[in-house]
């Protein structure tokens, strides 16, 4: 009899403790969604001032205002704008002809979008300093500004007003009215790009559910895209779905090319930033995880749950996002991570180094005589696996994200870049050439960039003279309209 009263104490026990939980979880959300449907925010629609969002919702301003942030560093990632050309000078050869050739730098925080977009030289900077080499289209996913403009302008007519005459409205870095209905609070799509990709392939985004809506937040910007025709429209290339080959035949069948390689002819396809597709190809997606769990875990403060809106890497808070699910130590869990990355990484270099040989040995056959119809199964070759190198390279987390899908995209660029020069060695052969190829001294950035007859020298003044005299202008403007939006230098 004295057992079976202790079991029921012990019974009543846990379920008095499995209710205070459940109970104190009740609370949170209520709290939580208490402290985020507020009606009296007084935000605006379109209102891209980050700060004043930050009134309504400190602690999230608080956590988001971090993103300025460029401490973090693991064992191949920084928050920092690392020169990645100087790092690993073969991207100056795979991207010669393009602007990518002339500064490439590892990603920072939300924060610094505008400022990172305005003077990196790939957005050109022209004698002149009133026009860029590139469209509006460029800015989309850098400024909450982007939404108004396109609500004020249309949005085919931002795609195609040239960069620099947008500079004076784009001034509020990433934030706030990227992702969230400013009465609401609800998790919204702002950027069409991927509403329609979401129609052109049957589906309504709208019907999303707010686990889903966690991750195309995101999926607006963190994919891969391209300016479509003249009216440099920007589009996502999903119709044929979203793995490299599916993306590589949507491109195939448009006969897109981004550019011309100046060293090897190749009609090369510079990837941007698939990340949301590769991240789907993870053993995390497949599990329900969304981006947000493990780049803005939630964070508990005065009663309230709130999401922490640093958005960095998870392994600079393992604490709060990888050991929510998992039990192992902080040191297990990194090492787990770097021990994907060790085997991703040293593929892609192997490929790099592959692929920077073959630009160079198929010029030396151009400049021997070799044809345009012998060259060009070598080209296609060239193509398949440049697209797939920088698949993987552009995707900033594919090598932890989906380690098996980015080895074996690697693995067949690999593939394929081998085959390019064995097909060059039989032309070799059969030309008779007597001259012999040799690799020049493309080991520093400095090196590479003049082999590919970059004068650094000059676009570096140039995009001096432009943040100088340009740059000014544009906040001096943006001021000006202080009630619309405020400017950030």
């Amino acid at each position: 009899m004295k057992k079976k009263n202790w079991l029921i104490v012990v019974i009543l026990a846990i379920v008095t403790f499995g209710l205070g939980l459940l109970t104190n979880s009740i609370m949170e959300r209520r709290a939580e969604s208490a402290h985020l449907s507020r009606a009296d925010n007084n935000i605006q629609p379109f209102e891209a001032r980050n700060e004043i969002w930050g009134e309504a919702y400190p602690r999230e301003y608080q956590s988001w205002a971090k993103t300025a942030d460029t401490t973090f560093r693991s064992k191949y990632m920084s928050s920092n704008n690392d020169d990645l050309l100087e790092e690993r000078p073969e991207m100056v050869i795979l991207w010669a002809g393009y602007a990518f050739s002339k500064d490439y730098t590892a990603p920072r925080g939300h924060m610094h979008a505008v400022e990172d977009v305005r003077h990196t030289l790939r957005t050109g900077a022209p004698s002149d300093t009133s026009k860029s080499p590139q469209p509006g289209t460029c800015w989309t996913c850098k400024s909450p500004d982007v939404p108004r403009l396109m609500n004020e302008m249309g949005v085919a007519n931002f795609y195609k007003t040239n960069w620099a005459d947008l500079g004076s409205g784009v001034v509020n870095p990433i934030g706030c009215a990227d992702c969230h209905d400013p009465k609401t609070m609800n998790l919204t799509i702002t950027r069409p790009a991927l509403v329609e990709a979401f129609h052109r392939s049957g589906k309504d985004i709208s019907k999303a559910t707010h686990q889903e809506m966690r991750s195309l937040v995101c999926a607006q910007c963190h994919v891969e895209y391209y300016f479509k025709g003249d009216e440099k429209y920007l589009t996502f290339p999903w119709d044929d779905g979203k793995k490299v080959e599916e993306i590589e035949a949507y491109y195939d069948n448009a006969k897109f090319t981004d550019f011309t390689h100046k060293l090897s002819r190749t009609p090369i396809l510079k990837a941007q930033h698939p990340d949301y597709e590769i991240f789907q190809l993870g053993i995390h997606a497949q599990r329900g995880v969304s981006c947000a769990d493990c780049h803005m875990p939630y964070k508990s403060e005065g009663g309230i749950k709130y999401t922490d809106h640093h958005v960095t890497s998870p392994l600079a808070n393992i604490n709060n996002t990888c050991q929510v699910c998992h039990r192992e130590s902080e040191a297990v869990l990194a090492g787990n991570v770097y021990e994907r990355q060790d085997y991703v990484y040293g593929l892609r270099n192997k490929l790099e180094k592959q692929l920077a040989m073959v630009h160079f040995y198929a010029k030396f056959l151009w400049d021997n005589g070799v044809k345009e119809p012998d060259m060009k199964p070598v080209l296609d070759l060239i193509r398949k696996s440049q697209w797939r190198w920088d698949f993987i390279t552009a995707s900033h987390g594919a090598a932890f994200h989906a380690p098996i899908e980015a080895q074996r995209v690697l693995a067949d660029g690999l593939y394929y870049a081998m085959q390019a020069e064995t097909k060059m060695n039989s032309l070799n052969d059969k030309m008779k050439i007597t001259a012999r190829f040799t690799m020049p001294d493309i080991s520093s950035k400095a090196k590479a960039q003049a082999v590919i007859g970059l004068d650094m020298q000059k676009e570096n003044t140039a995009k001096e003279r432009f943040m100088q005299n340009v740059v000014p202008q544009w906040l001096q403007k943006a001021k000006e309209k202080g009630a619309l939006y405020s400017a950030k230098s």
